[in-house]
């Protein structure tokens, strides 16, 4: 769900080759290494599993790396201020700790699926070349059978444990995500990330209907906060990345379009967002907390975002910058969401 941050994925110990080998393979269906095979580690203490010479210790960690956790977190810092907004205050431990489960295991479910639709540009990309589907420490079989499960569960976490309307709300944001995005969207346009990004937008659907059975206009508002967000979050990190992109034979927008006509759309798709967060105001109704940082936050960034267009088309001014807005970007969302959480306690606040 996708939204998406710089990751490092955890870090795996690879056995050391041969002499012999090193020679680079296709990618098997039967989910053998991209890379070629290798040797079981040396050390006498490991566990190694048998038949492919990795250690239980590494398929473990493999199998956290599918699930992409450090982007998953991103999408659990827009769901819990939902639910307290729906809520007007705390909706109870049991149920923010259930979301969050469930919402842990159907993100890591559309992850763990789109590394392995996407194994192939993974191995391509100086970005994702250590993930386990593209080192070999997990199979592609290893891999169907862990997302499988994951969605499963997670979908029957929220039917049976929040509501069923949360329920069908996650199986859409998988849908988008693995469907629409990873194998429909992603190589064929530009726009890819702009109308995968949905999937990203879900959380705050999914829990605000966890707290209420049903969804309102508060959170198809924030849905929209989210959704014109994601370009100008994910197209500077395109532009870092773009030779990767370009190497992989992936069109995002900063590949195939001048950087300057990217860094006007970003304006654009950035003012939408801040209007957005001001129709809030009125409709929820916000308090103070909320009107402030949704002022000052978004008047920071549509000036960051600008800033980086001037850049783009005047390049003798100063580097480009653009990681800067990247990481500019989760601090403002993570800001605007700490105050749609802090806000229903504003009367009760001591200051």
């Amino acid at each position: 769900m996708t939204p998406i941050r710089i990751r490092k994925e955890f870090p795996i110990s690879r056995p050391s080759p041969t002499p012999t080998q090193g020679k680079q393979t296709h990618i098997p269906d039967d989910g053998t290494s991209v890379a070629a095979a290798v040797t079981p580690p040396s050390s006498a203490s490991s566990v190694v599993v048998p038949g492919n010479g990795w250690t239980a210790a590494d398929k473990a960690r493999g199998y956290v790396a599918l699930m992409k956790l450090r982007v998953v977190e991103l999408l659990l810092i827009t769901t819990v201020p939902t639910m307290v907004l729906a809520e007007r205050g705390w909706p109870g431990w049991w149920l923010v700790i259930l979301t969050l489960i469930g919402g842990t295991g159907a993100a890591g479910a559309a992850n763990a699926w789109n590394m392995i639709l996407d194994r192939d540009i993974d191995a391509v990309m100086n970005r994702t070349k250590n993930r386990p589907l593209v080192t070999g420490v997990l199979s592609v079989r290893e891999a169907v059978v862990f997302a499988a499960a994951l969605t499963v569960v997670s979908l029957l976490w929220f039917g049976l444990l929040a509501n069923w309307v949360a329920a069908g709300l996650t199986l859409i944001a998988l849908l988008v995500y693995v469907v629409g995005y990873t194998m429909i969207l992603k190589r064929r346009t530009p726009q890819n990330i702009v109308w995968g990004g949905i999937a990203g937008c879900m959380p705050v659907l999914i829990g605000w209907s966890a707290v209420t059975g049903s969804v309102a206009w508060e959170p198809f508002i924030l849905f929209l906060v989210i959704f014109f967000w994601t370009p100008p979050h994910y197209w500077p990190l395109s532009m870092k990345f773009k030779k990767d992109y370009a190497a992989a034979g992936v069109p995002m927008a900063p590949v195939v379009q001048e950087t300057p006509t990217v860094a006007w759309h970003m304006i654009v798709h950035t003012v939408a967002m801040v209007a957005c967060t001001l129709v809030l105001i009125p409709v929820a109704p916000m308090g103070w907390i909320y009107t402030a940082v949704a002022v000052a936050a978004g008047a920071w960034f549509i000036y960051a975002v600008v800033r980086l267009y001037v850049r783009a088309k005047h390049p003798e001014i100063g580097p480009l910058a653009a990681m800067k807005v990247f990481h500019g970007s989760i601090y403002y969302l993570t800001a605007l969401f700490v105050a749609v959480g802090l806000d229903p306690f504003g009367p009760s606040l001591p200051f």
